[in-house]
């Protein structure tokens, strides 16, 4: 059974490490980030989603991901393939992801106004949105990550 995994969390909180750590080599990623030049890019993001779960491969979602709405048309098209739906949530402080922010390079950095409004409206995911398993990350030195079962 395919899985699809949705990173949550403000910029600068290390889901892109994360991916790179934990999944790479597993799952394929989506990623707003890589359809810049699309004019699209949600509509796009579920088209590589319905890909990949149709040819079986599990998914990473590697966005904000912030609000229920924007989870739910991603959860519905895992559940109308029968693929497994994880959470993965990043718990960090804005001064954290503001610094690591501070340390990308090009179009990787963000305005920081960016962290501070994705913070606003991040809302922290249940199993009542349709998840099978949430989980909660927390950054630590040298990209290293705890991650615990909710």
């Amino acid at each position: 059974m395919p899985e699809v995994v949705l990173l949550i969390g403000v910029p600068g909180a290390g889901k892109s490490t994360f991916y790179e750590s934990r999944f790479a080599a597993t799952h394929r990623l989506v990623s707003k980030d890589l359809l810049r030049n699309d004019r699209r890019p949600a509509l796009r993001q579920v088209a590589l989603l319905e890909q990949a779960l149709d040819a079986d491969e599990s998914v990473v979602i590697d966005n904000t991901n912030a609000s229920r709405e924007e989870r739910a048309v991603l959860i519905g098209v895992a559940r109308a393939r029968n693929a497994h739906v994880a959470a993965y949530f990043f718990v960090c402080s804005l001064g954290e992801c503001v610094a690591r922010n501070a340390d990308r390079l090009g179009r990787a950095r963000v305005a920081p106004v960016a962290i501070f409004a994705t913070a606003k409206r991040l809302e922290a995911p249940s199993f009542a949105e349709g998840f099978d398993a949430v989980f909660l990350v927390r950054p630590l030195p040298e990209k290293c990550f705890e991650v615990e079962s909710v």
